[in-house]
């Protein structure tokens, strides 16, 4: 069996430490670096002590020498960080893992661009749940395609600083796309005070911040008599470690590209 050799961006986050756990426990991985910005206070520790397994691999801010002779970094962390991270696997050949949400459209062309010398599996959402959801969120809006309204609802931690969520932007996309309609164009993101009557092409979304919630995601189609609803909620953030480990293995086989989970998990 071969073994891959990880780098974990983020690595002392919530996140970062569901993926350190995952990585330490694998059989076919280990971890080759762990990433953290310059500044914080976890620079210079071991790793695994963040998550009760030490591993001999130290934090480290000097991103060029630690993505150097990995098979892949996972990053889970903000845009400006991931663009840093993918710059250096640009330049070392190394495949990377990318969930981190909030790019503008000009920084997903850049992670565009890299992929044509790097292969790259890139999602709002690593969860196989939550990229099911998806698949079966296209098909309800290609059945329910009219006299349903659409709405959207999220929920997640206190922490998190974009809204609504990237997943939540993700499926309404899919289902804007299956109607034939633009989300930029249709989305509507608040309601208040007297707003009128709902228009039937828009699609809402409503967002929720608060405790320690992981991460809940609801499509409603809101018909007459009737109202279809499809939700995921995430108990763990492991659930998104395994689905980034599994990205990792499907891109094992693949030299550039860009991908997604619906690619890895053969939901195309």
């Amino acid at each position: 069996m071969t073994t891959l050799k990880i780098a974990i961006a983020g690595s002392s986050g919530r996140m970062g430490r569901a993926l350190l756990e995952a990585v330490l426990h694998s059989a076919d991985m280990r971890l080759g670096a762990a990433l953290e910005q310059g500044g914080d206070a976890h620079l210079g520790k071991d790793a695994g002590e963040l998550v009760g397994t030490p591993c001999g691999i130290s934090i480290s801010s000097d991103v060029e020498q630690s993505v150097r002779g990995c098979d892949a970094l996972i990053d889970f962390t903000r845009p400006e960080g991931t663009l840093a991270h993918l710059a250096a696997c640009r330049k070392f050949g190394v495949r990377m893992v990318i969930g981190t949400t909030g790019f503008s459209a000009e920084q997903k062309q850049t992670i565009a661009e890299a992929a044509h010398d790097i292969a790259i599996v890139m999602a709002p959402n690593m969860s196989v749940g939550t990229n099911l959801v998806f698949k079966l969120s296209e098909l309800a809006a290609r059945v329910l395609n009219d006299g349903y309204d659409i709405e959207i609802i999220e929920a997640h931690h206190r922490h998190k600083v974009d809204a609504p969520s990237g997943t939540a932007l993700h499926i309404g996309g899919i289902i804007a796309q299956a109607l034939g309609r633009n989300l930029a164009e249709c989305s509507v993101y608040s309601r208040e005070g007297v707003t009128g009557e709902r228009k039937p092409s828009t699609i809402g979304f409503a967002t929720i911040r608060g405790g320690d919630i992981v991460g809940e995601h609801t499509v409603m189609f809101a018909g007459t008599g009737e109202r279809v609803e499809i939700t995921v909620k995430a108990g763990s953030r492991a659930t998104y470690a395994q689905g980034a480990l599994r990205a990792v293995r499907f891109l094992k086989a693949k030299q550039a590209g860009l991908f997604d989970m619906q690619d890895v998990l053969g939901l195309r």
